[in-house]
């Protein structure tokens, strides 16, 4: 298997060489490494040419012409590589010596995935640990890697799960991720992530591969907060993600990528999926509306179990039941 590392940069010379040096020292090294860097101002494009002067694979510097922006950036650079495997690295992170090998050793599962992600450890400025984990700060316990073994799909749909920093995917459902969608409540590791889900298998590494760095300058990603403002921030931004209407975008969008992809890839039951789900949220959003007609809904909605497939189960029927005012489909 050959790895592709889609690599973006922006004004990021303060942090970049670090994780230069951490991709030279890879155990499993990169066939190619490709940079697309959004017109930087700073030392960062000489940074790169210097690099890749000295680095132990090849490496592809790419200028944008204009200022795409993070999505259309990543966009560009995954669509520059040419492996079989694509990891996306970020300007600012310092990769553990076994990411790749790891990353390499998850797709050989016989399961064949089709995307694979890993934890990382959250570190401020100066690489120090703030004594937490993505998957901490996310709350994505063993219980919740468990489901995504066979709920992937459902679980992935807020689009908050899967850190752009800790992905790597296989390149033939590249076709199916781009272009990568605008003005959803996602970027791109969301989108991602929830469209190989539709179609493959995906696989969560218990380990710590990266160390995701806080800072002001960033420009994605977990602030650079306290453990205690990490949380409530991302809070406030799933509670955000989770309105119905804001599902359902993500949803509709999804489903027209699945069709126009459906004689490429095994869409079938991506597509039973996102319709259930979709019809789960609009018997939900049509609930408080209703005086006589909630319970027979509620039973429905119980008996296909989408409550449970799509929702908190009995709490979610328990609150439509009380009519109570839903800001999000809990």
């Amino acid at each position: 298997m050959n790895f592709s590392v889609a690599m973006c940069t922006f004004n990021g010379a303060d942090f970049l060489p670090a994780q230069l040096e951490s991709l030279a020292a890879q155990t499993l090294k990169p066939t190619e490494l490709i940079i697309c860097d959004d017109g930087s101002t700073d030392s960062t494009q000489s940074i790169l040419r210097e690099f890749a002067t000295q680095a132990p694979f090849p490496v592809s510097i790419h200028t944008n012409s204009h200022t795409l922006g993070v999505v259309e950036n990543f966009e560009r650079a995954i669509g520059l590589c040419s492996g079989e495997l694509i990891a996306l690295c970020d300007q600012d992170d310092v990769w553990v010596p076994s990411k790749l090998q790891n990353l390499t050793d998850a797709f050989r599962q016989t399961s064949e995935p089709g995307l694979v992600f890993s934890n990382g450890e959250i570190v401020d400025q100066n690489l120090q640990s703030l004594g937490t984990t993505l998957w901490q700060v996310f709350k994505f316990d063993e219980e919740k890697r468990k489901s995504l073994s066979f709920e992937r799909f459902e679980f992935l749909v807020p689009g908050w799960t899967v850190t752009g920093a800790t992905l790597a995917l296989r390149s033939r459902y590249r076709e199916l991720c781009l272009p990568i969608p605008r003005n959803l409540p996602m970027i791109h590791d969301g989108w991602i992530a929830l469209a190989i889900a539709a179609v493959a298998p995906v696989v969560a590494i218990n380990e710590m591969l990266i160390k995701y760095r806080c800072h002001e300058k960033q420009h994605t990603g977990v602030p650079d907060y306290s453990t205690r403002e990490l949380r409530r921030s991302l809070t406030a931004a799933l509670q955000y993600q989770s309105s119905y209407a804001e599902l359902a975008r993500i949803l509709t969008k999804l489903r027209e990528r699945l069709l126009a992809n459906r004689t490429k890839f095994d869409c079938q039951n991506g597509l039973q999926r996102t319709e259930q789900y979709l019809k789960h949220l609009e018997e939900r959003s049509v609930m408080r509306s209703r005086k006589f007609g909630r319970i027979p809904a509620v039973f429905r909605e119980l008996a296909s179990r989408r409550y449970h497939m799509y929702s908190n189960g009995f709490r979610s029927a328990a609150k439509d039941l009380l009519s109570l005012r839903m800001h999000s489909p809990e």
